[in-house]
Parts: C-alpha cells; structure tokens; sequence
C-alpha cells in the first residue's frame, strides 16, 4: 500500500532536562502519610517532592504555581473525595498525570476503576499506619518512574523544543469493518470513557475489549464500560457467541480470542504466554481477529506502557485490516499506540473522541476522512 504524507508527532526525551529529578505533589489529609510518604521518595536521587497538600483544593492552589510531573492522590480525604476532583487536579496540572495512592485503591476494585475512568494514570495501594515498610518505597519509585514526566508539550518551563519524529500514515482498504477491537493499558479507562462519548449510535458489529487489569477488576470495569457506552458489556466466557454492539471484554486470566464455528463466530479464551507477557494480552486477540475477519477487522489501540498491540497490529495489517492509534498528548502514557504509530501501520493518530468520530463515520458511509 501507498503511504500518506508524514504525520509530525512530538516526543519527550534526548534533551538535558531528562537528568532532572521526577517532580512530585503529595496530597493526603494525613500529615504522617505525607511525611512518610515525602522520606520515601527523597530517598531516591532521581524523584523530588516539591509540594504537598492536605487537600484537593491545597492541591489545586499548588498547581498553579508549582511544576508537577506526577500528583499522588489520597482519594479518602475528610474535606472531599478525591475521585471528583481528579478532573479539576488534571486539568491544572498542565500535563502532569495522577498516581492514586490510597487505602481505597486496594480495599475495593470499584473505586479504583472510577479514578482510572476519571483520568489516573495509575493507581497502587496504600499501606495502612504503621504498615509503610517493607518493599514499597521500591515499589512506589518503580511506579512513578513508569509514569515518567509531564508531557513535553504542557511543560512551560523546558526551554529546548522537544524531539520530533516523523510518522507514516498507513493507507485504509475500502472494506467496512465488521468486527472492531479495541486494546488499552494504563490510562485506558479514561481513553475509553472519552472514545465512547462519541460513539453514540450503534455500530451494527461486536466490541472487543483487551484492557489490562487484574481478575478482581474485570466485573467493575465491565460495568464501568457499559455505563460509559449505553451498551452491553460482559466478561466473556470461553464459547460465547459474538454480538453485534456487545462489549466483548477479555477477563483477567485469558486473553480474548475469536474463532469461526460454522456460521458464528465466537470466543476462545487463550491462556498460553503471549510475547509481550501480559495477561490478557492485546496481541492474541488482534492476531484472532485477522485470522477471522481479516480486512473487516478494526484495531484502535490506547493509551498503555510497553509494546502490547504491536505484534498483533502486524497481523492486522498484513490480513488488510485497518488500526487507529491514539495520539501522545491525549494519552496519559504513549507506549502502546506509540509503538503501532512508529511502526507505521496506523492509519490515524488521533485523541479518542476522534478516533471514534473516524470509525462511526466508516460504519455510516465508507469514508474515513
């Protein structure tokens, strides 16, 4: 296939700036949490505590001032719940992304799915009093470090222009999808809360989901999705039949692929190591689509860390299969759909809602521009 002109795409990293500390803003109403929590990061050379706040509007009125990379955020706090203003702490940090650390976050999987949806990064359970020893000050470092620093592009104060590489736009087929597929990781929650807000009207096809969150979180993030899309969505079982404007979501212990079975189609969970490690992997599924539906196969690949995706992304194409990736500025951590993007095999890099707009408008006329 001929390629499209290139796509421009800013890129963090190769500069100075990169040898700096990771920035961070705790905020947690307990004043031996914040303390404990500000010891733990200062004993790494490469991360920085640079405010703290015992509230979502102390947090807020930092943020204005202070440079953020990355907010830890309580979500229990007496003076207001930290899920509802983690839109507000987003948008005043100008890039920077919110790691939750809370209680909250490991006592119940359905608040930790809310503040995914609402725009964490990440989230990692908080130790209660007394418990902060042990591996988590490795363990909260590590995390943070995955998350990295704030987009390049929000980041007033970095005086050199970020990188640039050039992407090279796959060209579409003119076949209407009949099965669209749709693989996330950290951040995706949020990607597709804001992907489905703008797919409305039904697609007339199935909905998979590869999102990656452990088995406990599966049925709260189905319900989640549901909520977020007016549609259908369920945690497969192996054999289930495929159902046009179902949402498909691969449990925590198989990865979702499909089969052909006569005249259906339908799921074959798959527990056998995927290349890229991960449990559900997005790879498998995608490789099952193409084998499947070949040129009607639709891949949108979101926000997520690592590579997962990509292998199966090859297969798409190769089968004459469109992918959508989504763009690095709406993604809160550009592995994933990076990897797709830089691969060239994506034929459109777009935040969310776009992307969504590009394959109802295919579903209703054929014509993705």
């Amino acid at each position: 296939m001929t390629a499209r002109p290139a796509l421009q795409a800013r890129q963090s990293g190769g500069s100075g700036a990169d040898a700096d500390p990771i920035r961070l803003l705790i905020v947690d109403d307990s004043s031996v949490a914040r303390a404990v929590l500000t010891r733990m990061v200062q004993s790494h050379p490469d991360l920085k505590v640079v405010a703290t706040a015992s509230s979502a509007g102390e947090a807020l009125d930092a943020l204005k001032s202070v440079p953020v990379d990355i907010v830890l955020l309580d979500l229990e706090m007496p003076t207001g719940n930290g899920i509802a203003a983690l839109p507000d702490i987003i948008a005043a940090g100008k890039g920077a992304r919110v790691l939750v650390v809370s209680t909250g976050a490991g006592d119940g999987a359905e608040s930790t799915v809310k503040a995914l949806a609402a725009g964490a990064a990440d989230t990692l359970p908080k130790p209660i009093a007394g418990m902060f020893g042990g591996r988590f000050s490795e363990v909260l470092a590590d995390r943070v470090r995955r998350i990295g620093r704030a987009s390049v592009a929000d980041r007033e104060e970095e005086a050199a222009p970020a990188a640039a590489s050039v992407i090279q736009l796959r060209e579409t087929t003119n076949c209407i999808p009949t099965c669209l597929a749709i693989g996330a990781s950290t951040g995706g929650l949020h990607a597709l809360n804001e992907f489905f807000a703008s797919l409305t009207k039904p697609t007339g096809i199935p909905i998979l989901i590869t999102q990656h969150l452990p088995t406990l979180f599966m049925p709260h993030f189905a319900r989640q999705i549901a909520a977020a899309s007016g549609r259908e969505a369920r945690v497969v079982q192996d054999g289930d039949e495929l159902i046009p404007d179902r949402i498909h979501v691969a449990p925590g212990t198989a990865h979702l692929c499909v089969v052909r079975r006569g005249g259906d189609v339908r799921v074959k969970l798959d527990t056998r190591r995927a290349p890229s490690g991960c449990l559900p992997s997005v790879d498998p599924m995608l490789a099952s689509v193409a084998e499947v539906y070949g040129r009607g196969g639709l891949a949108v690949v979101l926000s997520g860390m690592g590579r997962d995706g990509l292998a199966g992304s090859h297969a798409l194409a190769a089968a004459g299969g469109v992918i959508l990736a989504q763009d690095q500025f709406s993604s809160a951590i550009w592995g994933m759909p990076r990897a797709v993007a830089e691969a060239g095999l994506a034929s459109a890099v777009l935040p969310p809602r776009d992307l969504a707009r590009r394959v109802a408008k295919r579903l209703g006329d054929g014509a993705w521009k």
